[in-house]
């Protein structure tokens, strides 16, 4: 949390209290009657706006599930990002933005792609919300496999199956990767 210098750097200092609100929201989002409760709430506050059976609605609510991963790999990865490379940077003459694309983005890549791959699957595997907000018209393979498997067992969902499983081992040894990526970075001998 601290820069090298020993003080908070400006753009962290609400991370602790969204920190909270976020391990929270993941905590909370692990049951299966909360995911209903999650569902019948969005519902019912999406149908005030007349959101509900719409593509905004229903990507705003998967949005909204998929921030707190997120936001928690980001902000980790930037509680160990050394700041005094970005003032470095802006000192020797580069601007906020080229500063940023050159300095700090490759050094929080591997947080920014490990909270976007979680948003994916977490978007990916949520069925219960999609059956809540989506039309009959929007079909995701979740809530299609959903669908099979209460009227009929067929090939094409164990074959949908497998290809989660196996999305589900690609995505794992990604993340490894990235892992030691980041440590390869920072200096660190790999574990």
């Amino acid at each position: 949390m601290l820069g090298s210098t020993g003080v908070v750097p400006h753009r962290l200092r609400w991370s602790r209290q969204l920190r909270r609100v976020t391990h929270s929201a993941v905590v909370v989002a692990g049951a299966l009657c909360v995911a209903l409760i999650v569902a019948v709430a969005v519902f019912m506050f999406f149908s005030y706006f007349g959101l509900v059976g719409t593509f905004a609605g229903l990507a705003l609510a998967h949005t909204a599930l998929a921030t707190p991963f997120v936001v928690i790999t980001v902000t980790s990865t930037l509680t160990s990002f050394d700041w005094t490379l970005q003032r470095a940077a802006q000192g020797l003459g580069a601007t906020p933005f080229f500063a940023f694309r050159r300095v700090i983005l490759p050094l929080i890549l591997p947080g920014v792609i490990t909270g976007a791959l979680f948003a994916f699957v977490t978007s990916f595997d949520e069925v219960v919300v999609a059956l809540f907000l989506s039309s009959a018209e929007q079909r995701t393979l979740p809530k299609q496999m959903f669908s099979g498997i209460r009227e009929m067992i067929s090939p094409t969902i164990t074959a949908a199956a497998t290809v989660q499983v196996a999305f589900s081992v690609c995505f794992l040894i990604g993340v490894e990767l990235l892992r030691r990526r980041s440590e390869r970075l920072r200096g660190m001998v790999p574990t």
